[in-house]
């Protein structure tokens, strides 16, 4: 049995993704052994991650600079007329390091399992309509969902919800292997399921 100041962080840290409760005893065990100092500047750079970082209203992708979009919506040379919808963060970083893509994204915030309404409830669905009804200017909207089950599910759900709006819709093509995640593919993989998008 831990003691209530240990057994907090814990459960605190249990509630990261991926992260069960014996990773979540490791890391407490781990900040334990910092010196003051490497805690303050943990507990510091925490603080500020809220205080410095801001939500880009049309991506949702977070940013750090004086504006009022993130860099990749301030940018004037991308391509306004595609649209690149990804689950997170860090998959719309896998697409950025290829080089491959020039338009814009918007990041769904997660995926739904076997259509659940609660699960479709936690998306930015509302936000991803009206960004394309408020955006004329956007003609391609390209999934890039994992192929994972609930991927699936929810590439298929956006595509009914999109095609009344008369917008190209594609998927990425198949170099993804089916269950792969994004953020894992390496880059030559990504270019070509982006390239071959369909």
């Amino acid at each position: 049995m831990y003691s209530p100041t240990i057994q907090k962080l814990i459960d605190l840290f249990s509630k990261f993704p991926t992260v069960g409760p014996r990773t979540a005893v490791r890391f407490v065990f781990y900040l334990l052994k910092l010196s003051k100092e490497e805690t303050e500047n943990l507990t510091n750079a925490i603080s500020n991650l809220k205080s410095a970082i801001k939500i880009c209203p049309f991506c949702f992708n977070p940013f750090q600079n004086e504006g009022e979009l993130c860099q990749i919506c301030a940018n004037p040379s991308r391509d306004k007329s595609l649209l690149c919808v990804v689950v997170n963060e860090t998959d719309l970083e896998s697409i950025e390091k290829i080089k491959k893509y020039n338009g814009r994204y918007f990041i769904l915030g997660g995926t739904v399992s076997a259509l659940k309404k609660s699960d479709i409830e936690k998306l930015r669905i509302k936000e991803l309509e009206e960004r394309i009804k408020n955006h004329p200017e956007i003609q391609e909207i390209i999934l890039a969902i994992n192929p994972t089950p609930d991927g699936e599910t929810t590439t298929l759900y956006l595509e009914r919800l999109l095609k009344p709006l008369n917008k190209k819709i594609a998927r990425l093509g198949r170099g993804l292997p089916v269950g792969a995640e994004l953020e894992y593919a390496d880059e030559e993989t990504l270019s070509s399921a982006l390239e071959s998008r369909r």
